[in-house]
C-alpha cells in the first residue's frame, strides 16, 4: 500500500464520520449520491461498520461528479443540510435508498420525512458555507487523485482493490490483525 497515493486532507472532527476518532482502522469514502457504483457501495461499508465496530472509523466526503450526475451537487447539499439539523446519516442513506429520485422536490420531501425544519434546511442548501463544504471534499479528493466514485482510503492510503464486501473486510482484518 505504500506506493499508492495518500490521503491529503486528514480525517478531523469535521469530517462525517462513524465509529471512534481513535479506532486502528480508518476508511474514508469520496462518493457521489447519484453514482450507482456508490450506492452498492453504501451496503458494503454498512456492512463493514456494523462487523468492524470501534475498530473502524468510516469517513464519507462529498465528491459530485456533476458533469455526468446532473443530481449529484444538490444531493450533497441535501446531505450537508441535513447535517446541519443533526441528520445528515438519514438523509445520506435515504439519498442512496431514492437515487432515482433526487429532484429538488424529492430531496424536500426526504427532509420532511425526517423531521427537519423545511424552510432552514432550503435555506441551507443554499447557503455557502455548504457549498464550501462539498467545494472542499471534492478539491480534498482531487488532491489525493481521486477521480471517479467511489474512491476508498485505507488508514491514509488509496485503495485501488475490489471493493466489494469481501475484498474491503478481508484487506481490513488483514491490517487489524497486524496492528494488534
Amino acid at each position: 500500500m505504500n506506493s499508492t497515493p495518500r490521503l491529503r486532507i486528514p480525517v478531523s472532527d469535521e469530517d462525517h464520520s462513524i465509529g471512534p476518532k481513535n479506532a486502528p482502522l480508518e476508511l474514508v469514502e469520496y462518493g457521489d449520491y447519484e453514482c450507482p457504483f456508490c450506492r452498492r457501495a453504501r451496503g458494503v461499508t454498512q456492512q463493514l461498520t456494523e462487523e468492524l465496530g470501534d475498530d473502524l472509523l468510516y469517513v464519507f466526503r462529498n465528491f459530485p461528479l456533476a458533469e455526468i450526475h446532473p443530481h449529484a451537487m444538490n444531493a450533497a447539499k441535501a446531505a450537508e443540510a441535513a447535517g446541519l439539523q443533526g441528520q445528515f446519516w438519514e438523509m445520506h442513506d435515504m439519498l442512496f435508498e431514492n437515487q432515482e429520485n433526487l429532484d429538488d422536490e424529492s430531496l424536500l420531501s426526504y427532509a420532511t420525512a425526517h423531521g427537519l425544519d423545511p424552510r432552514q434546511f432550503v435555506r441551507d442548501m443554499n447557503n455557502s458555507k455548504v457549498e464550501k463544504r462539498i467545494l472542499s471534499d471534492f478539491q480534498g479528493g482531487a488532491r489525493s487523485g481521486v477521480n471517479g466514485t467511489p474512491a476508498f482510503f485505507i488508514n491514509g492510503f488509496r485503495y485501488d482493490g475490489d471493493w466489494s464486501y469481501d475484498s474491503l473486510s478481508s484487506v481490513l482484518t488483514r491490517l487489524l490483525r497486524k496492528s494488534a
